[in-house]
């Protein structure tokens, strides 16, 4: 559908709705968001999820992510994407270099407000933003300074401290996942955000019954990074009588497949890299549960609130949790987790067999998981994200920062 029509403003049917326009004297020009990524937008799944929605409501939307020399054709959303090509790959001096084609960018396209998706792109939504006098917004998926990769390297945690120092009191609008860390964003720069869960969309599944599965494996989907304890749960994977499916790359992709191979598990651990989304929601409900699993090594791990936590749910498939507050809490109210104390080697073969062998137990998650998933989903909180970005353009004269 052509955004520059009336067409979605008259579906919309509320008067709340009609607010998010600039109303002129001719004419109505719907608000052009710009959000901003590091990641290669075919994988995304919570930003394609935050911009249909916004775009669905009648917003006109961009999301402005990296192009890798391996990426896939983007398909079609109902926003518009754009990725960057950068020569450098990682560290430094690929965010040096991609911050700055991205100030770049935004600081000639047209838009009414830009959204920085957590700490790596800020300063280019801000300085953009700050030359060109437009709304700005951080969403702040992560806790960005406090995760694993970052606190052990005290040079490295420096400069994203200072970064973070400088930019986010300059963002006086924005949300985040869970109620420690907007806490914990107020404690030290004074900013007042809303919460928006990483929930998945609500989607009709298959229920597979655990006597009818025929393919036994263990899945864990996300980012292959630091911290997501792979040290441990590679090796305890030889005590364990199933296969284990490894979707999605990152940091420590690397060092997974060395700890295969070191553990001569090539034929128990598959690394599968990315997947697209719709390839990976019928995957996850064949396989028999899920792992969210962080070491205890930085308050972003302690206090996450996962993406796969929900996927999971979402796939009607139990899964093995670290028992961290933000889980427990949902877990204590739902129950759908086997939840662990730690993530040794020793505690995570305890637990994965435990889900594998008590039928009861097993059977009981999974059931909690599929009356579960019809609370824990996008449509509330698609709702809650429509109502943020409408309270900053109800008011033409409101602050731009």
């Amino acid at each position: 559908m052509n955004k520059t029509t009336k067409g979605p403003i008259l579906q919309w049917g509320t008067v709340a709705q009609w607010a998010i326009v600039y109303i002129c004297p001719n004419h109505l020009i719907l608000p052009k968001l710009i959000f901003t990524v590091t990641n290669d937008l075919s994988y995304d799944q919570r930003m394609q999820r935050i911009c249909s929605s916004l775009a669905n409501n009648g917003y006109e939307v961009l999301l402005v992510g990296r192009k890798w020399r391996d990426s896939s054709v983007l398909k079609e959303q109902p926003f518009k994407q754009r990725r960057l090509k950068c020569w450098f790959n990682k560290g430094l001096l690929f965010y040096g270099e991609y911050n700055i084609r991205l100030f770049f960018f935004l600081l000639f396209v047209g838009a009414d407000a830009f959204c920085a998706i957590d700490l790596d792109t800020i300063l280019p939504n801000y300085f953009a933003s700050f030359i060109r006098n437009k709304k700005r917004l951080y969403d702040a998926h992560e806790l960005f300074t406090e995760q694993k990769e970052i606190v052990t390297r005290p040079s490295v945690h420096k400069i994203w401290l200072a970064i973070e120092r400088f930019a986010v009191p300059k963002f006086r609008h924005g949300y985040t996942v869970n109620l420690f860390i907007r806490d914990e964003l107020n404690r030290r720069y004074g900013v007042d955000y809303g919460i928006i869960r990483n929930l998945p969309v609500l989607s009709t599944i298959q229920p597979i019954e655990q006597a009818g599965i025929q393919h036994r494996f263990i899945i864990y989907q996300g980012a292959v990074n630091e911290g997501r304890s792979f040290e441990t749960l590679i090796p305890a994977m030889k005590e364990v009588d199933a296969k284990l499916l490894i979707v999605g790359k990152g940091n420590f992709f690397e060092q997974t497949k060395q700890l295969i191979e070191k553990n001569n598990l090539s034929t128990k651990v598959e690394l599968k890299g990315y997947m697209a989304p719709d390839e990976l929601r019928q995957l996850t409900p064949r396989s028999i549960f899920g792992l969210t699993l962080f070491e205890d090594a930085g308050l972003n791990q302690y206090y996450s609130l996962s993406n796969r936590f929900f996927d999971y749910i979402m796939a009607g498939i139990p899964q093995v949790c670290v028992g961290y507050p933000e889980y427990r809490a949902i877990n204590d109210e739902h129950e759908v987790a086997l939840l662990v104390n730690d993530t040794e080697q020793e505690t995570l073969v305890a637990a994965l067999n435990k889900l594998l062998d008590d039928a009861v137990l097993y059977e009981r998650l999974r059931l909690n998981c599929l009356r579960a998933r019809q609370v824990l989903n996008w449509n509330s909180e698609g709702e809650k994200l429509t109502a943020y970005w409408l309270s900053l353009f109800a008011n033409q004269h409101s602050s731009l920062t």
